[in-house]
Order: structure tokens, then C-alpha cells, then sequence
């Protein structure tokens, strides 16, 4: 009877489950959207139970749709968005208040009031910067809004979780509490040299040690789903084994395994990270330095860039705008015009990421004329994103102190050719799309097929990687310097708007 993994993947508007079998092919996928909140201007927020019936129903649908029995699946792996926040109550099981979601830009005011000295020690210890990105401020925001929070805390009745921590707690049936080390490093508790928790860093941003997790690697089996997760009457039990941040996911799933490769997701965000092997590459050009897996007793790095606004923009074009129904149809329109016209949209709607960090910066479009149709404002709005994950392979090739030469590209919008064609025309590399560009949920997969011995090594995984397409830069590095010094001027122009008005 032929056996397979399932993954499910937790990300910013959806929760999936995918089912995939040996030779990577993914056999069904269940997916459903959920709510977002935003109770105030830079506020991101999501229901975290509402995540968790959400991920358990199409975990139950993909296994109705595809006809497998459960007793076929050998394990789950769990991919999720990052640095998203879940505070509950340890008695209760239930959350204090709503995730707040990465995106999330409350305490920006808070972060700009770190002086010199914590500002270093931060990166020295985390590899991050300080910035309302990451959960830590999120935490405290928590245990400093929330009534009654900071002395449920100092009781111990508190635990917190970024999304994969707190579905293997439901999962488990709260009987397992353990993050891995991708996304306890996204913390800002978590130092980078010791690979555990900070005391330091937890005394300054005033979070009990006691609400954290236990760090676990990202393939190894974590425990089993309680008895009626599928059904009441249903005793099934799987084996959760893989938990891992879904970049790094995408990085593993690109098999990215050697030092210098590279991958771009484009997601509701764009994330670009490059596996830097054994050394810690701490960035002066805007970057991070993140873990990008760990197995057994090894743990590999990587640098990181993130931008806060890509696929996002589409649908920004498609529910704000209206001037697109669908996102597919922004390849179309992008490739109506090509006139001379060089209209920059800037998508910055809760600030900028890598390598500029300004949680000031707000959107903008520049170079309008009477000539200015909808053709330019979705062509600008594609290119945007391409810019933009250009902007984080240039400041990597500056802390590597040489060319890239490959991107391998994943996510909804590496099938728009239009824009894939425009990346590689910009970065002046080859863009590698792969045939399953599902490589998040493959990464989490691979890692939980690795932990229970499905998949015997990352050689017998190397077979399934195949490659839909390449392309090539088709422009003189004269026209795409001349495209980046006006993409250049337009960003700079947004720099600190927020500030600006006030």
C-alpha cells in the first residue's frame, strides 16, 4: 500500500493541506482562506482559532478529496508564516487576545526608542534588527495592552507561540508545547550563537522565560495528533515531525542546500534568503541572519531579505482598485504597453522591509501623465515586485562580495512570465522556475518524510527536482541601470512619509 506526507501549510490569508507522495508530486491540495482583521491603521490581525478549524478542516477535506486512508500517511509536516504572534492561557488553552500578524506595525513608536547599546546588542545576539516586524514587540505589546496579561505571565499561565507552536498544541491536544529553530530565531529571544533562548534579551523586552516553547530541530517526530482529530469516533494518530518557517521551507523545498544558492518566494510577501553553509553572515547592507535548517545536530544559516508588500499589491490592483478581476490577467496587461513611459508604483502600505527597514514609508506612484492608462499602473505594480526583490540580491551580493548567478524562483506570481522575464532582465541572472512550485509545503514535507525515514536522504529527494523553465536577462545592463536609478529616486521619495505628515 503506497504511503505519503502531508503538509500543511499555514500562511498569512490561508491555511492548506497538501498530500504529497514519494516522487514529490502533490496528490491533493485543500486550501481555505480566513479572516483578516484590521482594527486600526498598520494593525494586522488574525483569529487564532479561527486558524486552527480552519488548518484542521482542510486537513480532514484533503483527506475526503484525494480517497487515501488515513492509516496511509506516514507523517505531517508543518510549515507557517512567521513571526506571527499567539499568546493563550495555560489553564484554558484559549488566546488572551488575536494573533497579531507580521505585518502588524503597533510598535514601531516602541522600536524607535532603543538607543545604540540595545540596538547592538540585539543584532549581535539575534541576527535581526529591531523592528515591529518580528514577535518580540509583539509580546510585549501583548503583555503590556491586554488586561490582566503581565500577571498572568508572572503566575506562569501564559504560554506563547508564533502559528506552528500553536497548532502542534492543538494538534497534540496541548500536550506538546515546542517550536523549531527558524522560527524561535525570528523572535528577537533567541541567540544565534548559544541556538536557545536569551536571558538578557528576554529581561529587555519583559517576557517571562516560562511562556516559551521548548526548540526542537525542523525533522525529528514531535509527538502525535490526538484520538477524533479526523472524526469523534475516528482513534487516528499521526506523527507530526517536521515544524519549519515557510522560507526556509521554500529554501529546503528548492533544495538550496549549497552555500550561494538562492531562492525568491513571491508570496502576500517576498522573501528572498541564501544559504550561507556553516557561517554566520552578519549583513551591513540591510539584511538578516537567519537559520535556514536544522537536522540532527547541524544547523545551517542563511541571509535573508524581506519584502512586506508583493502579491499583496496584486491584490491591492484587484479589491481596491478594480481595475483587475483576477490576478492572471495582470500578465496581459502588463504586456499591452511598451511605450517609453516609466510610471514606478511603490506598494510600501505598511512600510518598507530589506534592506531600507522604514516602518514610515507608505505607498506611492510616480511619473503619471495624461498618457497614463490601466496597462501602466498593473505593468508598474508587477514591476514593483520585481524591484523590490532586486533590491535584497543586491545588498546580498554585496555581503558576499560577489555575482549571483541563479535565482530559483517559487510562489503564485513565478507563474506571471511577464514579471519573471522583468526579474531577470533586472538582477541580470537566470531566473529557475522548478515544475512544483509548491516548494514551501515540499521543504515541510521533506523534513517530515526525512524524520520517519520515508525518504531515505536528501540524494534520494534530489531526484524529484525538475525545471519548468529559465530565462535569461534579454536587456543591456545600460537600460536595467537605467531602470533601477528611477525605481531608486521613486522609493527614496517615500522614505518616512508617515513622519513627514504629521
Amino acid at each position: 500500500m503506497e504511503k505519503y506526507i502531508i503538509t500543511l501549510d499555514e500562511g498569512t490569508t490561508s491555511a492548506r493541506s497538501l498530500i504529497t507522495n514519494y516522487k514529490g508530486e502533490i496528490i491533493a491540495v485543500d486550501q481555505m482562506e480566513f479572516t483578516q482583521h484590521f482594527p486600526k491603521e498598520g494593525w494586522v490581525e488574525h483569529d487564532a482559532i479561527e486558524i486552527w478549524n480552519t488548518q484542521r478542516t482542510t486537513l480532514i477535506q484533503v483527506l475526503n478529496k484525494s480517497g487515501i486512508s488515513p492509516s496511509q500517511i506516514e507523517s505531517i509536516g508543518i510549515t507557517n508564516q512567521r513571526e506571527t504572534v499567539v499568546v493563550w492561557n495555560r489553564e484554558s488553552g484559549l488566546p488572551i487576545y488575536n494573533a497579531i500578524v507580521w505585518q502588524d506595525q503597533r510598535t514601531a513608536d516602541y522600536c524607535e526608542k532603543f538607543g545604540r547599546k540595545e540596538l547592538d546588542l540585539i543584532k549581535d545576539r539575534t541576527g535581526l534588527i529591531i523592528n515591529p516586524y518580528f514577535s518580540g514587540t509583539k509580546v510585549k505589546w501583548i503583555l503590556d495592552n491586554v488586561k490582566g496579561a503581565r500577571k498572568l505571565a508572572e503566575e506562569g499561565k501564559l504560554m506563547f507561540g508564533t502559528i506552528n507552536t500553536w497548532l502542534i498544541y492543538r494538534l497534540t491536544g496541548g500536550e506538546v508545547f515546542v517550536t523549531d529553530h527558524t522560527n524561535a530565531q525570528r523572535t528577537l529571544f533567541y541567540n544565534i550563537d548559544t541556538n536557545d533562548w536569551d536571558d538578557e534579551l528576554l529581561r529587555l523586552f519583559d517576557v517571562p522565560r516560562n511562556m516559551l516553547p521548548e526548540i526542537k530541530t525542523c525533522s525529528e517526530v514531535y509527538g502525535k495528533t490526538f484520538k477524533g482529530l479526523l472524526s469523534k469516533n475516528d482513534d487516528t494518530q499521526f506523527k507530526i515531525a517536521s515544524s519549519i518557517g515557510d522560507q526556509q521551507s521554500a529554501l529546503f523545498g528548492q533544495l538550496c542546500l549549497s552555500p550561494g544558492e538562492t531562492k525568491v518566494t513571491y508570496g502576500t510577501g517576498c522573501f528572498i534568503l541564501m544559504n550561507t553553509g556553516d557561517a554566520k553572515v552578519i549583513s551591513t547592507h540591510g539584511l538578516l541572519t537567519t537559520i535556514g535548517v536544522s537536522i540532527g545536530d547541524k544547523i545551517t544559516y542563511a541571509l535573508e531579505g524581506s519584502v512586506m508588500v508583493a502579491g499583496a499589491a496584486v491584490q491591492w490592483l484587484r479589491d481596491n482598485l478594480r481595475i483587475v478581476y483576477n490576478a492572471i490577467e495582470t500578465e496581459w496587461y502588463a504586456a499591452q504597453v511598451n511605450d517609453d513611459r516609466r510610471v514606478y508604483v511603490v506598494p510600501s502600505f505598511t512600510g518598507l522591509g530589506s534592506p531600507y527597514w522604514d516602518s514610515y514609508s507608505r505607498g506611492a506612484i510616480f511619473g503619471l501623465d495624461r498618457g497614463t492608462k490601466r496597462e501602466h499602473l498593473v505593468r508598474a505594480t508587477l514591476e514593483a515586485i520585481a524591484y523590490q526583490a532586486n533590491d535584497v540580491v543586491s545588498a546580498m551580493q554585496k555581503d558576499i562580495k560577489k555575482p549571483l548567478t541563479e535565482i530559483k524562483v517559487d510562489g503564485g506570481a513565478s507563474q506571471n512570465k511577464f514579471m519573471m522575464q522583468f526579474q531577470a532582465d533586472i538582477s541580470r541572472a537566470k531566473v529557475i522556475k522548478p515544475t512544483n512550485v509548491e516548494t514551501t509545503a515540499m521543504g515541510a514535507a521533506y523534513l517530515a518524510g526525512l524524520a520517519v525515514g520515508y525518504w531515505k536522504s536528501i540524494e534520494e529527494i534530489k531526484q524529484n527536482y525538475e525545471i519548468d523553465f529559465e530565462l535569461n536577462s534579454t536587456i543591456s545592463k545600460q537600460q536595467s541601470d537605467k531602470l533601477i536609478r528611477g525605481w531608486n529616486s521613486a522609493v527614496s521619495r517615500t522614505f518616512g512619509w508617515i513622519k513627514e505628515i504629521e
